[in-house]
C-alpha cells in the first residue's frame, strides 16, 4: 500500500510541476496563485504543502521543468537532422522564431517567457538559479550547431541572445506587422550567420 501511495504522490507532484511550468510561462510568476496551479493539476489547494514548502520553491521547480522540456525538444530537433549541423540549425531556428511559438508561450521556451519576471526577483530567490541553469542547458545544446570556425562560445551567446530577444520582442508587439518582421529578420540573420563574423 505504501508503494501505491508513493506512486500516487509522485504522479501528483509531476502534475503540479507540469501545470506550474505551463501557467508560469503564460501568466508570469506573480500572475498565478498556488490555488490556480493546483486546480489546473486537478488537485486541491490543501495538498500543495505535501509537495512544496513555498511558492518560491514551486517557481524554481516549474522553471526547471520548463527548461528541461525545452532542452528535450531542442535535442530531438538536432537528432532529427541526422548529424547535419545546418539542417539541425534550420530545424531549431525555424521552430523557435515561428508565429506558433510566439503565440503559444505555454508550450514554448521559458528563456523568453520568464525573463522579465526572473530579472525582477531578488538575487537569493531559487528561481534565479533555476533560470540560470536552464539558460546554460540550452546554450550547451545550441553550441552543438553553432558555427565551428569562429569564437564558439561568443557566437553561441550572441545567437542565443538573438533567439530569446527576437521571440520576446515579437510577443510584445504581436498584432502589429513588426512582430512578424522581427521573427523574419532574426531567422534570416541566424540562418545566414555562417557568413557573418561578429566584430
Amino acid at each position: 500500500m505504501a508503494r501505491a501511495s508513493r506512486a500516487v504522490a509522485d504522479q501528483h507532484r509531476a502534475a503540479i510541476e507540469e501545470a506550474s511550468a505551463r501557467l508560469f510561462r503564460v501568466h508570469g510568476l506573480h500572475g498565478v496563485s498556488v490555488a490556480q496551479v493546483m486546480a489546473d493539476a486537478g488537485l486541491t489547494h490543501g495538498g500543495f504543502y505535501g509537495h512544496f514548502s513555498s511558492k518560491d520553491e514551486l517557481a524554481a521547480v516549474g522553471c526547471a521543468r520548463a527548461f528541461n522540456d525545452s532542452a528535450v525538444r531542442w535535442e530531438q530537433r538536432i537528432a532529427q537532422a541526422g548529424g547535419d549541423r545546418q539542417a539541425a540549425r534550420r530545424n531549431l531556428v525555424e521552430q523557435y522564431l515561428s508565429e506558433v511559438h510566439r503565440d503559444t508561450p505555454e508550450h514554448g521556451c521559458p528563456a523568453s517567457a520568464l525573463v522579465g519576471d526572473v530579472a525582477r526577483e531578488p538575487a537569493g530567490k531559487p528561481v534565479r538559479g533555476a533560470y540560470l541553469d536552464g539558460i546554460k542547458q540550452l546554450l550547451c545544446a545550441w553550441q552543438q550547431i553553432a558555427p565551428d570556425e569562429r569564437d564558439g562560445d561568443r557566437t553561441a551567446l550572441l545567437e542565443m541572445a538573438t533567439l530569446v530577444g527576437a521571440i520576446t520582442l515579437a510577443r510584445a508587439t504581436a498584432g502589429d506587422a513588426i512582430s512578424d518582421d522581427i521573427l523574419a529578420a532574426a531567422r534570416t540573420w541566424l540562418l545566414t550567420t555562417e557568413d557573418v563574423v561578429p566584430a
